[in-house]
């Protein structure tokens, strides 16, 4: 299954990625094996996961979240959390 995630680093960053199994994805950054960003900055917490039909979807959907700024990324964790506390 695709999915774009968003992780929060130790220094508070935000790290924008794709991945097949999220879960593992997560447990390899905390590793230092996921990307060379995150590697000095663990450990990283998901804050945001979405899940997607195809890989091409998902890849896209990557892209343009890389392109966005901080408060962008921000707003949506902060809206993907608010609607779980509902």
């Amino acid at each position: 299954m695709p999915f774009v995630y968003i992780v929060r680093c130790a220094d508070g960053s935000l790290y924008t990625g794709y991945a097949k199994d999220v879960k593992a994805r997560l447990a390899a950054h905390n590793r230092a094996r996921g990307a060379k960003y995150t590697s000095g900055r663990r450990p990283v917490t998901l804050v945001y996961s979405q899940w997607f039909k195809t890989i091409g979807a998902a890849l896209r959907r990557e892209y343009a979240m890389k392109r966005w700024t901080r408060a962008e990324k921000e707003a949506l964790v902060a809206r993907r959390i608010r609607s779980k506390h509902r």
